[in-house]
């Protein structure tokens, strides 16, 4: 039996700052000034910096000298480190459930992809977004490995960070996005492991290089 003990609240500020950051409301270069947040938080400045060294281990800031949090650059080899490993990841994870999953699983994936499809007939882009990683932490039982889930777990902040900003970029992003579930499903349901892999790949390099070519024209206009 496992116990999980509440957030913390060093935990909370880092998951309300990783969202800010997420969402590029905090953008790349940034200070996070210490004493503005603990005042707009209401909470002390020690639970803030032990935020701060939570956000660090995600990569989503950089604690520097004489600066202090400053949020983290999102660099092409930033963007391609973090695919690399998040497909090697999520294609494991894949070829084990197409394996071993049991009719029972079926019905709350399918529901789920059954919301994630009004989500993006109504343009709800957030819920969307959501959707996805709850998609992702259903299936995580089928590896039964606590640290593969560790892993991914880990990597998610980046992850979402890269994966909003691909598909904020347009409704097509979105729409590509609910494409890749469908096929995803599709493979899955007929145990077609190589398939379900070859998807995932293929969808990976699709995000990636949207982020990239958005990051170029970002670079551009400035």
């Amino acid at each position: 039996m496992t116990f999980k003990a509440p957030d913390s609240l060093s935990e909370q500020i880092a998951r309300h700052l990783g969202q800010l950051i997420i969402t590029g409301e905090l953008k790349a270069g940034e200070r996070i000034q210490e004493m503005r947040v603990a005042s707009e938080l209401n909470v002390s400045r020690g639970s803030v910096r032990e935020a701060y060294l939570i956000l660090e281990r995600r990569y989503l800031i950089d604690i520097l000298p004489r600066k202090g949090a400053v949020v983290s650059s999102m660099t092409p080899k930033h963007v391609r480190n973090v695919y690399e490993v998040n497909i090697l990841l999520l294609t494991h994870l894949a070829r084990v459930a197409a394996n071993v999953w049991q009719e029972e699983d079926l019905v709350t994936f399918m529901q789920l992809v059954e919301e994630m499809e009004g989500f993006v007939s109504r343009n709800q882009v957030m819920e969307f977004f959501d959707a996805t990683f709850e998609f992702a932490r259903r299936a995580y039982k089928f590896a039964d490995n606590p640290y593969l889930e560790d892993m991914l777990e880990d990597l998610q902040p980046l992850i979402r960070r890269t994966y909003y900003y691909a598909i904020n970029t347009s409704r097509e992003e979105m729409e590509v996005s609910m494409k890749m579930f469908r096929d995803l499903m599709q493979r899955l349901i007929a145990r077609d492991a190589d398939g379900a892999v070859k998807t995932l790949e293929a969808f990976g390099q699709h995000q990636c290089e949207t982020v990239l070519a958005c990051l170029r024209k970002n670079s551009a206009a400035a």
